[in-house]
């Protein structure tokens, strides 16, 4: 029987935190490959855009940094530890995942849905709670500038409260890497602005943190984003720093139609050129 060993918690500034080495995914049921050799390293106090089309591969790629699901070829490290020697439960315990698609009560409060995030459970288990956890429940919602929702309703808050709301939740494991799944999903625009620089706050707040944002729309990404990954039907189209990532022919590349990028201030934006012919 193989032996689980248990993940650390902390990583040392660039250390590696995410490294996927040929790795792929097929679904069994169908055959269908979802993801064919990829190659990926994220470190510590990196920030990464994942971008691609629908279906090119990017929750997949989230869910295998997020300890998830295995690969079904090549291999897949998370904070040090490969995936298939270790306790996926344990690991899953030192990263944090936002996803608008998460299950949260309505009727829980603001509090109760970033307590929620020390014990990983839909939930609140109350006797896990002691006065420190709930003191530092308090902190994050004021360090991500949502204090006065901490008696609110999950329910009656708008898109872009519940989004604070749930990246405060993945913090209270004080975790080394932070993913999050289309967090802007549906927001308008001054909750998306809101959003972009609670994030850029807190990159600079917490330098050691690593990050990985799925979206698919370059005027979502925060300053603080310096890499990005492109995904084009499951393969690497290009991956680095975005200065050399997202430029006009390699986003035209992997979206299959001519894309032009402009940067302004730190950030970005992308419009569909003309076809020619």
């Amino acid at each position: 029987m193989r032996q689980h060993t248990q993940p650390h918690t902390r990583q040392p500034a660039g250390r590696v935190v995410v490294a996927l080495a040929g790795a792929g995914v097929r679904r069994h049921t169908t055959d269908q490959l979802i993801l064919d050799g990829i190659d990926w390293t994220v470190r510590s106090g990196e920030h990464w855009a994942l971008l691609g089309a629908n279906g090119a591969g990017k929750t997949t790629v989230l869910r295998l940094a997020g300890a998830l699901m295995h690969p079904t070829t090549g291999t897949v490290e998370v904070l040090g530890h490969r995936l298939g020697r270790v306790d996926m439960r344990e690991l899953r315990a030192h990263i944090g995942l936002v996803s608008s698609a998460q299950k949260v009560p309505l009727d829980a409060t603001g509090h109760t849905v970033v307590l929620t995030g020390a014990t990983g459970t839909v939930q609140p288990l109350w006797k896990k709670y002691d006065a420190a956890v709930r003191e530092r429940a308090y902190e994050l919602l004021a360090e991500l500038e949502v204090k006065e929702l901490a008696d609110r309703p999950y329910g009656v808050c708008s898109g872009g409260q519940r989004a604070r709301l749930l990246i405060a939740r993945a913090l209270m494991a004080d975790p080394s890497l932070l993913l999050l799944d289309e967090p802007f999903n549906a927001l308008d625009l001054p909750s998306r602005e809101d959003l972009i620089d609670t994030m850029h706050r807190l990159a600079t707040g917490r330098p050691e943190l690593a990050t990985v944002t799925v979206t698919h729309h370059l005027e979502e990404l925060s300053p603080a984003i310096g890499h990005a990954l492109l995904l084009r039907d499951g393969r690497v189209r290009a991956a680095g720093p975005v200065a050399e990532v997202l430029t006009d022919a390699r986003m035209t590349s992997c979206f299959g139609r001519p894309i032009e990028v402009v940067r302004h201030e730190g950030r970005w934006l992308a419009r569909s050129g003309r076809r020619s012919g």
